[in-house]
């Protein structure tokens, strides 16, 4: 049930994101985020072991190099907080298409 809800507020995030992310499905995205255990530390509106996807965007969607700083920290493994205070190196994406994790990103970015 839970993951479920989880489908259905990422495909309605993705759907009100509009048509610069239509390439990416909600499908593919919850196929990726179940693939990579991203949804073992965010989710879309509450804090975790890690930010929320809000929480991302709050911090990046202003900062013109937002997108960027994004890209790399999901394409490599950099230490990050926990929020109980450990460090950890994260986990690097796998996305099978650099530009779906573009998109993925501008989505995070949209909420």
């Amino acid at each position: 049930m839970r993951l479920y809800k989880l489908f259905v507020l990422l495909a309605m995030g993705i759907g009100v994101a509009g048509r610069a992310h239509a390439d990416l499905d909600a499908t593919s995205a919850l196929e990726v985020l179940k693939r990579n255990d991203c949804t073992k530390c965010h989710s879309i509106q509450k804090s975790k072991n890690g930010p929320s996807y809000i929480k991302v965007a709050k911090k990046y969607k202003e900062d013109p190099k937002g997108e960027e700083k994004l890209f790399k920290h999901l394409t490599t493994t950099p230490k990050v907080k926990l929020e109980d205070g450990t460090e950890e190196d994260h986990k690097k994406t796998d996305f099978e298409n650099p530009e779906h994790l573009k998109e993925f990103i501008r989505w995070i970015l949209s909420l």
